[in-house]
């Protein structure tokens, strides 16, 4: 039903009908056109979706986003319009490439503020159940001391544990240098991965014990690292689309590597090689043998989804790399535990 109204939406222009209707009804609202673009780019396959936006450039001039700024102004700054701006950027020029740059410095502004707290709690400190701190956080609940201490107020009338004062751990900061390499697939089935990795990297690089190095790879790699403390120079870097070459990616990546057992390498991919298999799987057992740690990501989002070549996810997973679907959250979890 979702494909027959994405459809829908533009080829109604096809029999001359306009997309807005004066009348009422009880279906689905109507989408917009950065809400069709977010669609289908999730339901349908790469070489399709290209044919759908490009004649929704060119043969039905839906063309508002790239020449009217005014417009562009006027939509709300979300994560479906960043993705959209995303896609269209290498057509956009002038006062409307400088609208779509203020709106992804605001949704990336809004993502980081969403994103950091709890991303440098897993990563500046370790627990510490030795001490308590002031600052509630179910993250550092420690549940063990807070029975113990409120035991006292047992009341075996009711049979319950009243909880006069629950206790957080507190926790250290630690300083021990790592390099994370982040390389990331801007394919355009990625376009949410690419967002959040972007945020991801920005918050690495304010962190005193993360050397990050950010690269972004279709057929070609190109380093972002110079760029990553600021995520809205690396987004309006990325050209969504194109093939993928992960081995050559990978490859580069093997170069910055200097100490691999403080190395975190992270791959962000939906594992869909376009070159030889044999090459991604000997340069990253090669990483591995080094005894740098390697992250794949099949999907780094709010909700996690993940979309991927799950042949090539088992193989790099039986050569010791961990493959996962995280959230940025859950991957600054598991990073702080590797440091640890």
């Amino acid at each position: 039903m979702q494909m027959d109204q994405a459809l829908d939406f533009l080829y109604r222009r096809e029999a001359g009908q306009d997309e807005h209707q004066d009348t009422g009804g009880t279906g689905e609202s109507q989408l917009t056109i950065p809400e069709w673009l977010h669609r289908v780019r999730t339901l349908f396959p790469q070489q399709t979706v290209q044919v759908l936006e490009r004649h929704a450039l060119d043969r039905y001039q839906l063309t508002e986003l790239l020449t009217d700024p005014e417009i562009l102004e006027r939509m709300e700054p979300n994560q479906a319009l960043l993705e959209t701006i995303l896609s269209l950027r290498p057509q956009m020029t002038g006062p409307v490439l400088a609208v779509a740059r203020r709106i992804a410095a605001k949704v990336a502004e809004e993502l980081t503020r969403k994103m950091e707290m709890d991303i440098k709690r897993s990563l500046l400190g370790r627990l510490r159940r030795d001490i308590s701190s002031p600052v509630p956080s179910m993250r550092n609940l420690d549940m063990q001391k807070t029975i113990r201490r409120n035991l006292k107020h047992y009341d075996p009338e009711h049979q319950r544990l009243v909880l006069e004062k629950v206790y957080f751990s507190g926790r250290v900061k630690r300083f021990n240098n790592w390099r994370i390499v982040m390389a990331v697939d801007e394919s355009g089935s990625m376009a949410d991965a690419v967002i959040h990795s972007a945020i991801m990297a920005g918050i690495f690089s304010r962190m005193p014990m993360v050397d990050i190095k950010l690269v972004i790879f279709d057929t070609q790699v190109v380093d972002l690292s110079d760029r990553a403390s600021d995520p809205v120079e690396t987004l309006m870097s990325v050209q969504l689309g194109g093939g993928t070459n992960i081995a050559g990616a990978m490859d580069y990546c093997q170069s910055l590597i200097v100490n691999p057992h403080r190395t975190i390498m992270i791959l962000v991919s939906d594992l869909c090689e376009g070159g030889p298999i044999a090459n991604l799987y000997k340069v990253c057992n090669d990483i591995l043998e080094s005894g740098a740690k390697l992250v794949a990501l099949t999907a780094l989002d709010r909700n996690a989804n993940p979309m991927y070549n799950r042949t090539v996810a088992a193989a790099l997973a039986g050569m010791g790399a961990f493959v996962g679907a995280l959230t940025p959250e859950q991957l600054g979890d598991y990073i702080g535990q590797m440091m640890q």
